[in-house]
């Protein structure tokens, strides 16, 4: 009984401990807001930054784990590069050795005087009391998460004060000792720390654990040493989790922090045991405490960062060899390859960098083409890969509108002609309805993924009218981007009318699903997705007349022109109606039988 009971004290403090420890965190990151992601992806340029800024940001929010989660997120979505990500968790490894050193706070004991005040016992109170004040008598947020951070630190303390009273008889045991005494062998101490740590999902846990089992009196350096060495491997579980369903660069971060675990454990192995087989180290069965443990598991986090600095250039090169890009990862690179064309240094030289804007805006241009296809063909073949594939896509073209747009700013304060004025300010419309036509692919490819999870299938005639209006769909887009790289006024000019006809026939088709839903043909949930289809299909449409309006006015704007004085060609009525007429009887889903006037009446209705 007395077994079973130390052992739930335990857990208890282990339990109490790593709430404590969230606790703290999560009030950290609440006060820091979201400075600390904005440090992390804007101030690595160089690798010591990035274990400087590492460690601080992992010091701040206690968690290795949690600063590479976030890095993994940021490389994912491209905001990182890989290299920026190693320099950034070698750092992150030394951080979270500082939560050993607070740890030790909280075996500072005293009878009397200015050491009973240091005592964890009243370090703890006078904490869990500040915290609780600020809970309850503030109501700004940011004290309220500073009386978080204070209340996780009491708790932390109190949970590590339960640990080391649930083991303290634990000193007079031999079994206990002997026990112990086997992890003295490097492989049992190494492993054990790989376990408890992937268990607890926390070093500074398991490290807490090792700094309590250590008032016993019976824990030596030669067994927390090769644990200390597990616990780093250990670590790497969550990280390694958090990485499923990430990019390869983003499982690339997970795995590099692995391996810096890894070779860390490697080098002490066979550096510390090579050189204890010569001279015989006497600290090596020296009895720990908490702060040795503390100081052992910094040093050994700091050497193998210094250790591992020069070989960061190494590392990203291994990391591309062990997760290769495949044919997708590779055109995702080439894809990417279009913003190092937006040159910074050419913004004193408006006509390079006006050129080199265009060229990236059209290569936005044929991923929206390409994506809205992706999309449209999501609805006749549905596949959880090409569905991934669209919303990736749908990633890099918002990066487009953002680093394009970005610099187009940026380039409209230069000193320009009217002409180049003029041009800034239509590629800046251009790019915004480009990104907007990309989300409506986006959500096309939102409503198939709904139509396949709840199995809902159209009828024979409503998916015969949808596959004419994807084609028309199709092909509006085409024309659209076509005469927009080339410059093409003639194809420019057909996209407004063969815009209108697509909302026409967009309206007919709802008509006739509205016919289908009324004889109960189909049911309400399969007409909310078909009409939500058709509405993306309309707005697509509209943002293809903003972007060929880009070229009209480019065409019909004199060179002296203000920007906003600036029209677009326009067709006479009778060449306008011809080509909606051309495109309804292109597209026309209409039998003789239906062709009164009555049934386009209803439509309008």
């Amino acid at each position: 009984m007395q077994m079973i009971s130390m052992i739930l004290s335990l857990l208890c403090g282990v339990a109490l401990f790593l709430f404590g420890m969230s606790l703290m965190g999560d009030g950290l990151k609440s006060v820091a807001g979201n400075k600390l992601e904005i440090f992390l992806y804007r101030m690595t340029n160089t690798p010591l930054k990035g274990i400087l800024l590492g460690m601080g940001v992992t010091s701040v929010i206690q968690s290795s784990s949690a600063t590479t989660v976030m890095v993994i997120g940021f490389v994912n979505s491209g905001l990182m590069k890989l290299n920026q990500a190693i320099a950034i968790t070698l750092g992150a490894n030394i951080g979270t050795s500082i939560t050993g050193w607070i740890l030790c706070l909280s075996y500072i004991e005293g009878s009397a005087g200015i050491a009973k005040l240091l005592s964890s016992a009243t370090i703890s109170a006078i904490a869990a009391i500040a915290g609780i004040l600020c809970r309850m008598l503030s109501k700004r947020s940011v004290h309220r998460s500073l009386g978080n951070i204070l209340l996780g630190f009491a708790v932390l303390m109190v949970g590590m004060q339960m640990m080391s009273a649930a083991v303290s008889p634990l000193k007079d045991s031999a079994v206990f000792t002997r026990t112990i005494t086997m992890f003295a062998n490097p492989l049992l101490g190494i492993l054990l720390g790989i376990v408890m740590t992937a268990i607890l999902q926390s070093a500074s846990a398991s490290i807490g654990i090792l700094q309590a089992l250590s008032v016993t009196g019976a824990l030596t350096f030669a067994t927390a040493f090769p644990v200390i060495l597990g616990i780093g491997v250990g670590a790497s579980c969550p990280v390694m989790l958090s990485a499923i369903g990430a990019n390869k660069n983003g499982k690339r971060t997970a795995l590099a922090y692995l391996l810096e675990n890894l070779f860390g454990m490697v080098i002490w192995l066979v550096g510390f045991y090579t050189l204890n087989a010569f001279l015989k180290f006497p600290f090596v069965n020296m009895t720990v405490n908490p702060v040795l443990i503390a100081l052992v598991n910094s040093a050994v986090r700091i050497v193998t960062a210094i250790c591992l600095f020069p070989f960061i250039g190494a590392m990203e090169r291994l990391l591309m060899l062990l997760v290769k890009d495949s044919a997708e990862d590779l055109e995702d690179i080439a894809d990417s390859a279009d913003f190092d064309l937006l040159e910074e240094r050419l913004l004193n030289m408006p006509a390079l960098a006006l050129g080199q804007a265009e060229r990236v805006v059209n290569g936005m241009s044929r991923k929206v083409r390409k994506n809205v296809g992706r999309a449209l063909n999501l609805i006749q073949t549905f596949s959880q890969e090409k569905y991934e594939k669209v919303q990736r896509k749908e990633d890099l073209i918002d990066k487009y509108e953002s680093k394009t747009g970005e610099y187009l700013i940026q380039l409209s304060k230069q000193r320009m002609d009217s002409k180049q004025t003029r041009r800034v300010t239509m590629l800046l419309r251009a790019v915004g309805d480009l990104e907007r036509i990309g989300d409506y692919a986006s959500n096309i490819a939102r409503v198939t993924h709904q139509i396949n999870d709840e199995n809902i299938t159209f009828s024979t005639d409503a998916q015969r009218d949808l596959n004419v209006a994807i084609q028309a769909e199709r092909d509006l887009v085409n024309d659209t981007m076509k005469s927009f790289q080339e410059n093409d006024l003639q194809t420019a000019m057909c996209v407004k009318p063969r815009s209108a006809g697509l909302s026409y026939l967009c309206e007919i088709l709802k008509a006739r699903h509205i016919g289908r839903l009324s004889r109960g043909e189909c049911n309400l949930t399969q007409g909310t997705a078909y009409t939500e289809l058709l509405n993306s299909f309309e707005r697509i449409a509209s943002h293809c007349v903003a972007v060929s309006g880009v070229v009209r006015r480019e065409h019909q704007a004199h060179p002296d022109y203000h920007v906003h004085s600036a029209k677009a060609f326009e067709l006479s009525e009778a060449q306008y109606q011809q080509i909606y007429e051309d495109f309804l009887a292109k597209y026309d889903v209409l039998s003789n039988e239906e062709r009164p006037l009555s049934v386009e009446d209803e439509a309008v209705q």
